[in-house]
């Protein structure tokens, strides 16, 4: 899509990022949500309608609620196009880790417990069924790979060596902060925050520990609807478990991937605009 000054930059597996052709903001860059979904590497057809609006509102609105610098910038419009989908950021120098904190056990976290006791190292109380919650937030990182390869888990002591000792500190410090500030104004809308990552960079103006990227939001978090979560039923999530559960059942991983049915396609999207209503309207 063209949008009138600006200039395409680049495109991710959701979003396309656009600079501002004037160059007195060239430390400015817009981003938007698409309505695409990725699962497993893959970017999956059909779109599912409304979900790069629904990311937007929901990551703005956790930006204006967490008492913490972040990328916004309120310098330039967004154009008419593109807007409900799309804010203009500041340009920062991201860190190669994801932030991930866990609050509960779930996905990936629980088959690794399953096999060793530990999710990324860390030794957990034995005895603990999917979808319990941890008796404290753990920080389990990843390295942040280029475009094209795959994010890995690391240590602590790798995130270290990638971006120094106080600002990997800091990292895992801050993380878990706001993740405990968010779980708390998750569950006055009814909702449990399973776990969730987050990305920083350095302002380059301002020398400051800035968080980027989108935070809180059902591409980069675990919710769960949390009366039902205390009913026992731990596979709710507003995301994109629905695609990820439909695509382990239909398609082997290797080969092209099939078109996601409409019954998923739609469930999806309910499920995504369920969580931005659930949190805007609830929540204020």
């Amino acid at each position: 899509m063209e949008l009138e000054g600006f200039k395409h930059v680049y495109s991710g597996k959701v979003r396309e990022l656009y600079e501002p052709e004037d160059p007195q903001f060239s430390h400015l860059v817009l981003i938007v949500a698409s309505d695409r979904i990725s699962a497993f590497d893959y970017i999956h057809s059909p779109d599912i309608p409304g979900k790069g609006k629904n990311l937007t509102e929901v990551t703005s609105w956790w930006f204006e609620r967490l008492d913490y610098p972040n990328h916004l910038s309120d310098e330039l419009e967004i154009p008419d196009a593109v807007r409900g989908r799309a804010v203009v950021a500041k340009k920062l120098k991201m860190y190669p880790v994801e932030c991930v904190v866990r609050g509960y056990l779930a996905g990936s976290g629980y088959k690794e417990y399953l096999d060793t006791g530990k999710v990324c190292g860390i030794e957990l109380p034995q005895g603990l069924e999917n979808g319990d919650r941890l008796p404290h937030p753990i920080f389990t990182p990843a390295y942040k790979a280029p475009q094209g390869e795959k994010d890995e888990n690391i240590s602590f002591e790798r995130a270290t060596e990638l971006v120094g000792a106080d600002i990997a500190e800091r990292l895992r410090d801050d993380s878990i902060k706001i993740f405990i500030s968010a779980s708390q104004a998750a569950e006055k809308a009814g909702l449990i925050l399973a776990d969730t990552k987050f990305e920083f960079g350095n302002d380059p103006r301002t020398n400051v520990l800035t968080l980027g990227d989108e935070v809180l939001t059902p591409d980069s978090s675990r919710y769960w609807d949390k009366s039902e979560w205390e009913s026992g039923k731990r596979d709710q999530s507003f995301d994109k478990q629905i695609v990820r559960n439909w695509l382990e059942q239909n398609w082997d991983k290797i080969s092209e991937p099939p078109m996601l049915p409409e019954d998923i396609v739609s469930l999806t999207a309910e499920r995504y605009g369920l969580l931005a209503e659930k949190l805007t309207s609830n929540n204020n």
